[in-house]
Protein backbone atom coordinates (compact mmCIF):
# COMPACT_ATOMS: atom_id res chain seq x y z
CA UNK A 1 0.00 0.00 0.00
CA UNK A 2 2.83 2.40 0.76
CA UNK A 3 4.64 1.79 -2.17
CA UNK A 4 1.98 2.39 -4.15
CA UNK A 5 0.77 5.60 -2.91
CA UNK A 6 4.54 7.15 -3.44
CA UNK A 7 4.01 5.86 -6.95
CA UNK A 8 1.30 7.40 -7.26
CA UNK A 9 2.78 11.00 -5.37
CA UNK A 10 5.58 10.67 -7.92
CA UNK A 11 3.23 10.10 -10.89
CA UNK A 12 1.32 12.97 -10.02
CA UNK A 13 4.13 15.84 -8.26
CA UNK A 14 6.65 14.84 -10.81
CA UNK A 15 9.30 15.67 -8.04
CA UNK A 16 12.96 16.57 -9.56
CA UNK A 17 15.40 14.13 -9.82
CA UNK A 18 17.51 13.77 -6.58
CA UNK A 19 21.37 13.79 -7.97
CA UNK A 20 23.15 11.17 -6.09
CA UNK A 21 26.64 11.23 -4.66
CA UNK A 22 29.14 9.06 -7.14
CA UNK A 23 31.86 6.57 -5.80
CA UNK A 24 34.43 9.21 -5.64
CA UNK A 25 32.22 11.91 -4.29
CA UNK A 26 31.13 9.63 -1.24
CA UNK A 27 34.79 8.87 -0.83
CA UNK A 28 35.75 12.62 -0.12
CA UNK A 29 32.39 13.30 1.74
CA UNK A 30 33.59 10.43 3.78
CA UNK A 31 37.08 12.27 4.12
CA UNK A 32 35.84 15.53 4.98
CA UNK A 33 33.03 14.43 7.61
CA UNK A 34 36.14 12.38 9.29
CA UNK A 35 37.97 15.32 9.59
CA UNK A 36 35.08 17.45 11.11
CA UNK A 37 34.47 14.80 13.81
CA UNK A 38 38.79 14.89 14.77
CA UNK A 39 38.21 18.90 15.00
CA UNK A 40 35.10 18.63 17.42
CA UNK A 41 37.40 15.97 19.34
CA UNK A 42 40.54 18.09 19.87
CA UNK A 43 38.04 20.97 20.74
CA UNK A 44 36.42 19.39 23.26
CA UNK A 45 40.02 17.82 24.53
CA UNK A 46 41.66 21.33 24.81
CA UNK A 47 38.68 22.45 26.42
CA UNK A 48 39.11 19.13 29.17
CA UNK A 49 42.86 20.51 29.82
CA UNK A 50 42.03 23.64 31.23
CA UNK A 51 39.89 21.83 34.14
CA UNK A 52 42.78 19.05 34.18
CA UNK A 53 44.78 18.43 37.62
CA UNK A 54 48.20 19.32 36.70
CA UNK A 55 49.12 15.24 37.48
CA UNK A 56 47.04 13.94 34.39
CA UNK A 57 47.47 17.12 31.86
CA UNK A 58 50.16 14.83 30.21
CA UNK A 59 47.10 12.47 29.38
CA UNK A 60 45.08 14.76 28.16
CA UNK A 61 47.83 16.60 25.72
CA UNK A 62 49.48 13.27 24.41
CA UNK A 63 45.51 12.86 22.61
CA UNK A 64 45.58 16.27 21.78
CA UNK A 65 48.88 15.55 20.13
CA UNK A 66 47.48 12.50 18.57
CA UNK A 67 44.60 14.07 17.18
CA UNK A 68 46.16 16.77 15.43
CA UNK A 69 48.47 14.43 13.80
CA UNK A 70 45.37 12.67 12.47
CA UNK A 71 44.18 15.94 11.32
CA UNK A 72 47.32 16.49 9.14
CA UNK A 73 47.31 13.13 7.73
CA UNK A 74 43.50 14.02 6.54
CA UNK A 75 44.31 17.12 5.37
CA UNK A 76 47.09 15.40 3.32
CA UNK A 77 44.70 12.43 2.10
CA UNK A 78 41.82 15.06 1.29
CA UNK A 79 44.70 17.16 -0.93
CA UNK A 80 45.93 14.20 -2.57
CA UNK A 81 42.39 13.29 -3.22
CA UNK A 82 41.03 16.22 -4.89
CA UNK A 83 44.75 16.45 -6.92
CA UNK A 84 44.59 12.95 -7.99
CA UNK A 85 41.21 12.98 -9.28
CA UNK A 86 40.50 15.07 -13.09
CA UNK A 87 37.03 15.96 -12.33
CA UNK A 88 37.69 16.96 -8.60
CA UNK A 89 40.85 19.23 -9.60
CA UNK A 90 39.59 21.11 -12.55
CA UNK A 91 36.60 22.42 -10.04
CA UNK A 92 38.94 23.17 -7.34
CA UNK A 93 41.13 25.13 -9.83
CA UNK A 94 38.32 26.67 -10.46
CA UNK A 95 36.92 27.19 -7.11
CA UNK A 96 40.09 28.73 -5.76
CA UNK A 97 40.14 31.64 -8.43
CA UNK A 98 37.77 33.21 -5.94
CA UNK A 99 38.63 35.83 -3.37
CA UNK A 100 38.07 34.09 0.09
CA UNK A 101 37.66 30.44 -1.18
CA UNK A 102 39.81 28.13 0.49
CA UNK A 103 40.20 24.16 0.76
CA UNK A 104 37.88 23.91 3.28
CA UNK A 105 34.82 25.14 1.58
CA UNK A 106 36.27 23.74 -1.94
CA UNK A 107 35.97 20.34 -0.53
CA UNK A 108 32.68 20.91 1.40
CA UNK A 109 31.26 21.88 -1.76
CA UNK A 110 32.80 19.33 -3.80
CA UNK A 111 32.27 16.05 -1.25
CA UNK A 112 28.65 17.25 0.16
CA UNK A 113 27.28 19.63 -2.97
CA UNK A 114 27.46 17.33 -6.14
CA UNK A 115 24.59 19.68 -7.27
CA UNK A 116 26.65 22.36 -7.87
CA UNK A 117 26.53 23.08 -11.25
CA UNK A 118 23.63 21.73 -12.09
CA UNK A 119 20.77 23.58 -10.59
CA UNK A 120 19.74 26.97 -11.12
CA UNK A 121 20.33 29.76 -8.67
CA UNK A 122 17.24 29.56 -6.37
CA UNK A 123 17.88 25.75 -6.04
CA UNK A 124 20.88 25.56 -5.20
CA UNK A 125 20.22 28.51 -2.54
CA UNK A 126 17.06 26.44 -0.81
CA UNK A 127 19.66 22.91 -1.11
CA UNK A 128 21.89 24.46 1.16
CA UNK A 129 19.30 26.45 3.25
CA UNK A 130 20.25 29.80 2.62
CA UNK A 131 17.05 30.77 0.76
CA UNK A 132 14.38 33.40 2.56
CA UNK A 133 11.02 32.04 3.49
CA UNK A 134 7.79 33.74 4.13
CA UNK A 135 6.34 33.29 7.18
CA UNK A 136 2.95 33.83 6.50
CA UNK A 137 -0.41 32.32 8.13
CA UNK A 138 -3.91 34.72 7.25
CA UNK A 139 -3.60 38.01 7.39
CA UNK A 140 -0.10 37.79 9.62
CA UNK A 141 2.84 38.37 7.55
CA UNK A 142 5.76 36.69 9.37
CA UNK A 143 9.83 38.14 8.35
CA UNK A 144 11.32 36.01 5.67
CA UNK A 145 14.24 33.73 7.24
CA UNK A 146 16.55 31.17 5.76
CA UNK A 147 15.75 27.45 7.21
CA UNK A 148 16.41 23.56 6.38
CA UNK A 149 18.86 22.70 3.76
CA UNK A 150 22.65 20.86 4.32
CA UNK A 151 23.93 22.42 7.58
CA UNK A 152 27.39 21.34 7.04
CA UNK A 153 27.99 23.16 4.49
CA UNK A 154 25.97 26.20 5.13
CA UNK A 155 28.47 26.33 8.55
CA UNK A 156 31.28 26.51 6.46
CA UNK A 157 29.94 29.13 3.40
CA UNK A 158 28.96 31.32 6.60
CA UNK A 159 33.38 31.23 7.95
CA UNK A 160 34.22 31.59 4.25
CA UNK A 161 31.64 34.93 4.06
CA UNK A 162 32.83 36.69 6.95
CA UNK A 163 36.14 36.76 5.44
CA UNK A 164 34.75 37.16 1.88
CA UNK A 165 33.17 40.32 2.30
CA UNK A 166 36.16 42.16 3.27
CA UNK A 167 38.34 40.36 0.10
CA UNK A 168 36.41 39.58 -2.32
CA UNK A 169 35.25 42.86 -4.30
CA UNK A 170 32.01 41.58 -5.58
CA UNK A 171 30.36 40.45 -1.83
CA UNK A 172 32.55 43.40 -0.09
CA UNK A 173 30.23 46.00 -2.44
CA UNK A 174 27.55 44.09 -1.83
CA UNK A 175 27.63 43.79 1.89
CA UNK A 176 28.86 47.49 2.20
CA UNK A 177 25.67 48.66 0.51
CA UNK A 178 23.47 46.23 2.48
CA UNK A 179 24.79 47.66 5.82
CA UNK A 180 24.75 51.77 4.15
CA UNK A 181 20.85 50.63 3.78
CA UNK A 182 20.26 49.90 7.49
CA UNK A 183 20.05 46.48 7.53
CA UNK A 184 21.03 44.52 10.73
CA UNK A 185 24.53 43.02 9.84
CA UNK A 186 23.32 39.48 9.90
CA UNK A 187 21.08 39.98 7.25
CA UNK A 188 23.46 41.35 5.05
CA UNK A 189 25.76 38.41 5.96
CA UNK A 190 23.09 35.97 4.79
CA UNK A 191 22.37 37.80 1.49
CA UNK A 192 25.99 37.47 1.20
CA UNK A 193 26.48 33.83 1.46
CA UNK A 194 23.75 33.54 -0.81
CA UNK A 195 25.14 35.64 -3.59
CA UNK A 196 28.71 33.86 -2.40
CA UNK A 197 26.89 30.19 -3.24
CA UNK A 198 25.39 31.39 -6.47
CA UNK A 199 28.23 33.16 -8.12
CA UNK A 200 30.11 29.66 -7.36
CA UNK A 201 27.28 27.79 -9.10
CA UNK A 202 27.82 30.07 -12.09
CA UNK A 203 31.48 29.45 -12.34
CA UNK A 204 30.70 25.33 -12.33
CA UNK A 205 28.32 25.22 -14.86
CA UNK A 206 29.92 26.97 -17.13
CA UNK A 207 33.82 25.79 -16.16
CA UNK A 208 35.25 29.63 -15.54
CA UNK A 209 37.24 31.21 -13.47
CA UNK A 210 36.12 34.15 -11.09
CA UNK A 211 35.38 37.02 -13.05
CA UNK A 212 33.95 40.86 -11.82
CA UNK A 213 31.27 40.32 -14.15
CA UNK A 214 29.52 38.05 -11.79
CA UNK A 215 28.29 40.45 -10.45
CA UNK A 216 25.41 40.73 -12.25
Amino acid sequence: MDARLLARFAEAVQPARIILPNEQEQYLSALMTRRRQVIDMLIVEKNHLLSTPTRLRELVERNIDWLEKQLQELNVQIEDFVDHDPIFRSKNDILRTTPGVGPVLTNILLSHLPELGRLNRKEIASLVGVAPFNRDSGMFRGKRRIKGGRANIRTVLYMATVAAVRWNPILKIFYTRLISNGKVKKVPLIACMRKFLTILNTMIRDMQPFQISLIS
